[in-house]
């Protein structure tokens, strides 16, 4: 006789051996289970049950459905398996200062001569939010490439059917032409390089940087932008400052913040670049006389794609991508970026970078 038929030789001895073992596999699952009797009240749960529904309500066990979740969907659907013995599924969200969102299943089951019914409650949160981030991702990197593809197509057309032989316009068509290709390739190059940090594509590789002389090389790159707008670009960091980055990875933060500082600043404004050391800490801060960003928008400003003003921004130019990058390359360094700004005085954005240990 094999080992499972002596395990299982009776009806009775299978039940007892099976319920320990049944105990632990709930133990061991990441859904949500509950399981109520024929008064709808709680007979048993695992802790992940608990963990999401009884923390706010204490003790589960012996407790009604209602006083726990309160869901007339839920309560529909045990009811129907209770006492029409019918399998459910539905969608539930439970309301709170973190919202979730889970699939359940519900169906009878029957132990100990009991008729009840179990529960198992998928979570769905980070599944949906996910999918939410990807349909806005794509429907904003459509929406960024249809305009310059517009305006590329549209000037085609008109030098095909006969402008090209302009000799006053034709030149102005093909740079317009030019312009929109280079935004649509800039575009597309910064989707693959947020891609690629996001994902851990990139290594860093940090070492003790000569601040002043990274910002003056930044400064020599913006510095036709800067004029164009009459910006003063300013350095007050001390000429012997160092910090601990990967030199090539923290230009490009920099360029992007004092990039964005040009652009969003007053004309004949200043943009100033000042470090600071706080505790372990060194912190690189872009500041602007711009115009400033309101409180509804700081919190979602490294988004990517996210703009507080899309029809300047478009303006402007910028691919929307640039305060994303930002944040995750601080992060890679084991930092962080934050913004504060007042409104009509201007912004500071802050790059925090650990200090290098002596």
């Amino acid at each position: 006789m094999s080992f499972l038929s002596t395990l299982f030789s009776s009806k009775e001895s299978a039940e007892k051996t099976s319920r320990p073992i049944l105990s632990e596999i709930l133990k061991t699952m990441r859904e949500s289970v509950i399981v109520i009797g024929r008064d709808t009240r709680i007979l048993a749960f695992n802790p992940a049950a608990y963990t999401a529904f009884g923390r706010r309500n204490g003790a589960l066990e012996g407790k009604r459905l209602s006083e726990v979740i309160r869901d007339l969907t839920l309560h529909e659907a045990f009811r129907t398996a209770l006492e029409e013995t019918i399998n459910s599924d539905i969608e539930l969200e439970i309301p709170g200062v973190e919202k979730r969102k889970y699939d359940v299943h519900i169906a009878p089951i029957e132990f100990e001569k009991t008729i009840g019914a179990i529960g198992i409650f998928y979570d769905v949160t980070q599944t949906e939010l996910l999918e939410r981030v990807r349909q806005e991702f794509l429907s904003n990197v459509s929406h960024e490439l249809r305009t310059p593809l517009t305006s590329i197509l549209a000037f085609v057309e008109t030098l095909e059917d006969g402008a090209i032989n302009d000799g006053e316009n034709n030149r102005h068509f093909l740079a317009v032409i030019r312009k929109n290709a280079q935004r649509m390739h800039h575009l597309i190059d910064d989707i693959l390089e947020l891609s690629s940090i996001e994902s851990g594509g990139i290594t860093l590789a940090p070492k003790s940087i000569k601040l002043p002389t990274l910002i003056e090389e930044v400064f020599t790159n913006l510095s036709g932008k800067a004029a164009a707008r009459r910006i003063k670009l300013k350095n007050e960091v001390n000429a012997d400052e160092r910090v601990f980055a990967d030199a090539v990875r923290l230009e490009q933060m920099l360029t992007n913040l004092i990039d964005n500082a040009v652009k969003f600043s007053r004309e004949k404004g200043e943009v100033i670049v000042n470090l600071e050391r706080k505790n372990e800490t060194d912190v690189i801060s872009v500041s602007d006389n711009g115009e400033g960003i309101s409180g509804e928008h700081l919190h979602r400003i490294f988004e990517r794609f996210y703009r507080t003003d899309r029809a300047r921004s478009r303006e402007i130019g910028g691919t929307g991508l640039g305060l994303a990058i930002v944040k995750h390359l601080a992060r890679q360094h084991g930092g962080e970026v934050s913004v504060s700004s007042v409104l009509g005085k201007g912004s500071i954005f802050s790059i925090e970078l650990p200090a290098q240990s002596e």
